[in-house]
């Protein structure tokens, strides 16, 4: 069966299209990851007074649904699942005042109700089934589902000449973080950002970041911290980080009485990115949270013109992280699962069970003429630690990570194929836009069951159709399938029953005015 509908599917993508910025107004660009670019903003006034009378208003209406079916649910043990579905209705209001000598503001309040209702079994406790489609809505500590509102934009900003400055809420987006605006409300951080362009075709930028606020969380938290601040993990999780990505073994507790250390890090984060040579685009970033880790990233991406219509974009990354006292805290695995073992000791088929210490290999062929845009990814993570990245930014983004899935766990080899086309651009069916990809992530079968994932594939497409008869406004489907090898039962022993593939739907609608 499973079979039949991946066909279907891959035959109704051969007719289906996609583009990096889909839904265009005069004067905001909604991008693929939904994230709003804005392409007219206030500029420069002449007095305190016009900074506010100048100022813009910046409106957003969406509604998001998502279906979940489990190929087979699981009704017993810790990590039950169930089939659920969610439905938000929302939207935004920002608004950005006009620059007096340089000094700006904007303020954007996020907001969602739950439309459907809620995803929880009376026999279990403080659990709630939603998945994907969680951040549509507020998860309240008993697992009912509550609305959301929040000012999850509030910074102040300063121009001069090629430098610009943020301070308070705001979205940062680099490989690392992402404000990744998916769902209802913006993945959002509490910072101090500098951005400077003086140096030819280099832009740098550094950032002191103090707090994030998920998706569905209404407050501002630990940029690290998960779990909740109890030996029991029996109070609030979304006190914390609950996200996909998040070391469970960095829990609050553990931070406190086994490093010893600050559950509020601060987070250092220095990008730099420059195109002084012809068609090659060099990347680096570091990422730093003291007594955690330190992360390193550089990445290469060079275009060589075939022709006169086809280029073709080779690319590499590589990204190490080091150990800072992650390790002894949480341990090696995601899955908090090895931090109780002793340091030095190898567990859970990870040579060090409290070395926080990894990397990744990665590299990619894009190949684009026109509306076609083919590529080709493979990711190889070293066999040490998990990488730690709870601020969705994906560390294996654009080479093989698909949608909702987590690829860079250690010794995980991934390979992934993408097609882009945009019917419009060609000319074909006005403002139908699509993609396609597959991932096939190969995970180490000795680490399976301390970090809770097995071998799987993943196909997943989408599809967003705007029309000249609806302006502003775009209709978007996504579609997944997971085929995944069952659970491990123990170290050794693989279950007989699949409890780990599923099909996801999405549909949204986004208006903008």
């Amino acid at each position: 069966m499973k079979l039949v509908k991946l066909s279907m599917v891959a035959a109704a993508t051969c007719l289906l299209a996609t583009s990096a910025y889909a839904l265009k107004t005069e004067d905001r660009v909604l991008k693929a990851n939904y994230q709003v670019e804005y392409t007219k903003a206030p500029g420069s006034v002449n007095s305190f007074t016009e900074m506010f009378t100048e100022g813009e208003v910046y409106g957003r209406l969406r509604s998001n649904m998502f279906w979940w079916d489990w190929d087979t649910e699981k009704t017993s043990g810790s990590s039950q699942t169930r089939d659920n579905n969610m439905w938000g209705l929302g939207g935004s209001v920002v608004y950005k005042t006009g620059f007096f000598h340089g000094l700006g503001a904007t303020a954007g309040f996020y907001g969602t109700v739950p439309m459907h209702r809620d995803n929880i079994d009376p026999a279990v406790a403080n659990t709630n089934f939603g998945k994907a489609g969680k951040d549509t809505y507020h998860t309240r500590r008993d697992g009912t589902e509550g609305a959301m509102g929040n000012f999850a934009e509030a910074y102040l900003e300063y121009k001069n000449g090629k430098t610009n400055v943020k301070v308070g809420r705001q979205g940062i987006d680099s490989i690392m973080i992402a404000t990744n605006d998916t769902k209802m409300i913006p993945n959002t951080f509490e910072a101090a950002v500098i951005e400077n362009k003086d140096i030819p075709d280099t832009t740098i930028r550094a950032g002191y970041i103090t707090a994030q606020k998920l998706r569905d969380h209404q407050e501002f938290h630990s940029l690290i911290a998960s779990g909740a601040d109890s030996a029991t993990l029996s109070t609030d999780k979304t006190a914390y980080n609950d996200d996909s990505g998040t070391h469970k073994g960095l829990s609050a507790y553990n931070i406190r009485t086994k490093g010893g250390g600050d559950v509020d890090p601060e987070m250092k984060l220095l990008t730099v990115s420059n195109k002084s040579i012809p068609n090659l685009k060099l990347d680096g970033e570091y990422i730093g949270l003291q007594g955690f880790f330190n992360t390193v990233i550089g990445e290469a991406n060079y275009q060589i013109k075939l022709n006169d219509s086809w280029t073709l974009t080779p690319g590499i990354r590589y990204l190490k992280q080091m150990d800072d006292g992650a390790g002894y805290i949480g341990g090696a695995s995601l899955s908090g699962s090895l931090r109780a073992i002793p340091v030095g000791t190898a567990s859970g088929g990870y040579k060090d069970a409290r070395n926080a210490d990894g990397s990744i290999i990665m590299a990619r062929l894009v190949a684009a003429s026109g509306p076609l845009e083919l590529s080709a990814g493979y990711s190889k993570i070293s066999d040490d630690a998990d990488i730690i990245a709870p601020w969705r930014g994906f560390p294996t983004g654009g080479y093989t990570r698909s949608m909702a899935q987590v690829d860079w766990i250690a010794n995980t080899k991934n390979w992934a194929v993408k097609a882009v086309y945009d019917f419009g651009k060609a000319g074909l069916v006005p403002g139908l836009l699509v993609a396609a990809d597959y991932e096939n992530m190969n995970f180490d079968d000795k680490k399976a069951f301390t970090s809770t994932f097995t071998d799987r594939t993943i196909f997943h497409v989408d599809a967003t159709q705007t029309f000249k008869s609806l302006p502003n406004t775009e209709f978007k489907f996504r579609f997944a399938t997971v085929n995944a090898d069952p659970a491990y039962t123990s170290a050794t022993v693989q279950g007989t029953v699949d409890n780990n593939s599923y099909n996801e739907y999405r549909f949204e609608m986004n208006y903008l005015f």
